[in-house]
């Protein structure tokens, strides 16, 4: 006899299915729709695509969808700053996370690691936008290391890198053109979901701002 026993709220599958069903029935924005997202069959999920197709599933969360998701990766899956730059990659070696953010346009962007020349120091890195953006906004340049949080990075617009690779953009003040209205005063906070995918929440003066970004690492 069919058992039609109904899915389990909060956990987006009936323990009877298994994964081969949500991997078959639902994506990845389907699985955060739950009141209680299962942050284990997210990651499940995510890591059981070709890298291409993970890309374009974390790339078309949209605002809701974000908020669910930092808010359930809360405590999941610790991070370090390894996570964005492996721990053997050489100094101002480049690591590109395309990301999505909440924001009604302009939505699309990457943010782009490395490590610095000087042994033992936080990551740096800087936002790669369009040339409309990074010519009136800027390049957003940041430090990256832990945050106070056990287990989750902080992406800090507060500090600014002394020196970056020679083909990235020009080093300009954080508060210069547009920059004062995006990235002055600024921190993300990021959360890991899985290998390859964080989720991430500005802050501002401590207080964290009602929008959201997802991040992909491009180099699998």
């Amino acid at each position: 006899m069919e058992n039609t026993e109904p899915l389990e709220q909060g956990h987006g599958v009936a323990p009877w299915l298994g994964l081969s069903y949500i991997f078959a029935m639902e994506n990845l924005a389907q699985l955060l729709r739950y009141a209680s997202p299962n942050m284990d069959s997210i990651s499940s999920f995510l890591d059981s695509l070709p890298h291409e197709q993970r890309t374009r599933e974390v790339l078309a969360l949209r605002k809701n969808e974000q908020s669910a998701l930092f808010q359930a990766a809360a405590g999941f899956r610790p991070i370090s700053v390894d996570h964005f730059v492996p721990a053997n990659a050489a100094p101002f070696s480049e690591v590109i996370h395309l990301g999505r953010n909440t924001l009604p346009v302009f939505s699309h962007f990457a943010k782009v690691f490395c490590r610095p020349m000087e042994p033992g120091e936080d990551l740096l890195g800087y936002n790669r936008t369009g040339t409309v953006l990074q010519t009136t906004v800027g390049p957003g340049y940041f430090r990256c290391g832990a945050c106070e949080v056990d287990g989750e990075v902080l992406v800090d617009y507060l500090r600014q890198p002394l020196a970056h690779p020679p083909h990235w953009p020009r080093l300009l003040p954080i508060d210069a053109r547009l920059s004062r209205f995006v990235y002055h005063t600024t921190q993300d906070v990021l959360r890991g979901v899985t290998e390859h995918v964080s989720i991430g929440q500005p802050r501002r003066d401590g207080k964290f701002l009602p929008s959201w970004f997802v991040l992909c690492r491009e180099n699998p």
